[in-house]
């Protein structure tokens, strides 16, 4: 990795709010930096390299980035979202159980064995992606309260199952790795807590504003990169590190201007750094020569929305039950890790990518059918 050639990498990374600028093809940002980076990739031109050490480590540095602000969006102080839990978690149960059923069939269908993968994908939402589209197309009601209940449920529980379902013959220590974790962003969500009823956050983030010094990002990062070393020695992934973390600092509330400072970090640098690195280790190749591969994508994206649909059955609208089967995070995740550890068959992390693309496809329009159909629903 030299200057010039990260210079080139944020450079093309611009193709992400190049592609988003249009409000009317309501394409994520993420969805440009991958492109950018099968371009420059294993698929495309080649002049990166992604197994480069100092471009792996960035890429791990945004990645956890990346799953801390996922776990920062997870409404935990939300009165009315935590009122909404229990019929949240009635969806989940009936998206679950579909999900493990549907799983199942593909793993014998395309014959890997990856069952418990599917079942924690299908049964996933991204909490990152369904918040601001509420957010920007003004969705409110019970049934979007119910929803938000759902999709942060399945956020988290599909965060904390996924390394175990990526890899069952070493899920006992993937789960004490996890434990550890979770315990120690429990831990961490203690002492803020304690810090913030006693006023010691507001003091100390008045001092930082008003000396510059930062401090809040600083200690934050030192916490962040601490979990997530911890996670290296427990083996398991960063992911998980960074998304404990986000749901800890969001049960005691995140100050604006941190929250400002660590999206100029993640969304302006090492964010697109990571999709980058992740976009330019997949290698579509794989998945013209391994056809079946391309039907896994379709199959999996198909198969959520399908499973997610099921709430309709619970009076849950049916343009809200498909956007609650938008999935970024989890697939990312298990490409990513899969392609790190060498887990997944030659083009299965394209195949998850391709699941994810197809459930966000059918969430932004279903976002759009429901606000149309909102006076009426």
């Amino acid at each position: 990795m030299t200057l010039p050639l990260l210079a080139m990498i944020c450079a093309v990374a611009l193709l992400g709010p190049l592609l988003a600028l249009p409000r009317k093809w309501h394409i994520p940002v993420v969805i440009g930096e991958l492109l950018a980076g099968i371009l420059i990739g294993r698929t495309g031109l080649n002049l990166v390299v992604p197994s480069d050490s100092t471009f792996t480590f960035l890429a791990d540095i945004g990645f956890a980035l990346i799953m801390f602000v996922a776990g920062s969006h997870v409404p935990i102080r939300d009165k009315q979202i935590r009122s909404a839990l229990g019929s949240g978690a009635v969806a989940l149960v009936v998206v679950a159980v579909a999900a493990a059923a549907v799983g199942i069939g593909l793993a014998a269908v395309f014959g890997n064995g990856h069952a418990p993968l599917y079942a924690v994908l299908l049964t996933s939402s991204s909490a990152a992606l369904v918040l601001p589209i509420i957010g920007s197309l003004g969705l409110s009601g019970p049934s979007v309260l119910a929803m938000t209940a759902q999709v942060a449920l399945a956020d988290t529980l599909a965060i904390v199952a996924l390394p175990l379902a990526l890899n069952p013959s070493t899920a006992g220590r993937a789960a004490l790795g996890s434990l550890a974790v979770l315990a120690g962003a429990a831990v961490v969500f203690l002492i803020l807590r304690q810090a913030d009823q006693k006023g010691l956050r507001l003091r100390f983030h008045k001092v930082s504003e008003r000396r510059k010094f930062a401090l809040e990002l600083r200690i934050q990062l030192i916490i962040l990169f601490a979990l997530a070393g911890l996670a290296v020695w427990g083996h398991v992934s960063i992911m998980l590190a960074g998304f404990a973390f986000g749901l800890a600092v969001a049960g005691v509330g995140e100050p604006r201007r941190l929250a400002r400072q660590l999206f100029a970090l993640t969304e302006g640098f090492l964010g697109p750094v990571f999709f980058l690195w992740l976009g330019a280790s997949l290698n579509l190749n794989e998945l013209a020569a391994h056809p079946p591969m391309v039907l896994l994508g379709l199959a999996l994206g198909l198969g959520a929305i399908a499973v997610h649909s099921l709430t309709r059955l619970l009076g849950q609208p049916l343009p809200l039950a498909v956007l609650s089967a938008s999935q970024l995070g989890v697939p990312v995740a298990a490409a990513t890790i899969g392609i790190q550890q060498n887990l997944l068959s030659p083009g299965e992390p394209a195949a998850l990518v391709l699941g994810a693309l197809v459930t966000m496809a059918a969430a932004t329009v279903a976002g759009s059918r429901f606000v149309s159909r909102k006076p009426t629903a």
